[in-house]
């Protein structure tokens, strides 16, 4: 039996498990099995991945930066990036890849028009990173915004009519309005948004968070991270069925 996991630190929001058993039972893939992988802390991860009895591993938060260091092989877009969010086993230890990027990508694309050339990347973490490498290379200008002030950062009380409609496209990065706390959002001034504004959560449980509702009652365009988790999903089981030369 192949086994297949996602590792993080509360899992109950996740739909990797469902989507993998779903994908192994309609494509007759035998002998391979998912598994939601919950760890409290850093320490107990590594002790578990140093064990190596699976596979493969998709990663979420908190982990996505902190599992490099159990990595022996990093791909040129996590050396770049700083956080992985994909893990194979290799002869020599774990390969860290990232489908975050090819996720957000597939995301992304169909909703940008134009008009869209600055963004705002509400949070700090691990996925952050994917996004912005992503608006990186597609040229566009970017700001992340963060509870506390940082290098090349915004807080989200510096944020103002200005902000938000010049940077049009708003970016939700942080767990805000997951699963089951789903009355929580990211404190940003709805009130200023308009129809140019384009407003991405890459929360994917519940369909519509309060994020992408209070941007809707402003005219905005709205997605969510649905697309992503399917794209990415499938660029990791390409990942874990490739020779990995980098």
């Amino acid at each position: 039996m192949k086994q297949f996991g996602l590792i993080g630190k509360s899992l109950a929001h996740s739909f990797s498990q469902e989507y993998f058993q779903e994908k192994f039972k309609t494509e007759s893939i035998s002998g391979c099995s998912y598994e939601n992988l919950e760890f409290g802390d850093e320490e107990s991860l590594y002790a578990f991945l140093d064990q190596k009895n699976f596979e493969g591993l998709n990663v979420t938060n908190p982990y996505k930066e902190s599992v490099l260091q159990a990595c022996s092989t990093l791909s040129p877009d996590v050396q770049e990036i700083g956080a992985a969010n994909v893990l194979k086993k290799a002869s020599n230890g774990w390969e860290a890849h990232n489908s975050d990027v090819y996720g957000f990508q597939a995301l992304l694309r169909p909703h940008l028009r134009g008009h869209h050339q600055r963004a705002l990347v509400l949070g700090s973490g691990g996925a952050s990173k994917a996004v912005g490498f992503v608006l990186k290379g597609l040229g566009l200008d970017f700001i992340n915004v963060s509870r506390t002030a940082g290098s090349g950062q915004a807080t989200y009380d510096q944020l103002n009519e200005n902000a938000v409609r010049d940077f049009n496209l708003i970016v939700n990065t942080t767990p805000l309005g997951t699963f089951p706390e789903i009355e929580s959002w990211p404190d940003i001034p709805y009130q200023f948004l308009t129809e140019k504004n384009l407003l991405i959560d890459l929360v994917y449980n519940p369909s519509v968070t309060l994020f992408m509702k209070k941007g809707k009652e402003r005219g905005a365009m709205v997605a969510n991270g649905l697309e992503m988790l399917k794209a990415q999903a499938e660029k990791s089981w390409e990942i874990w069925h490739s020779n990995s030369e980098f």
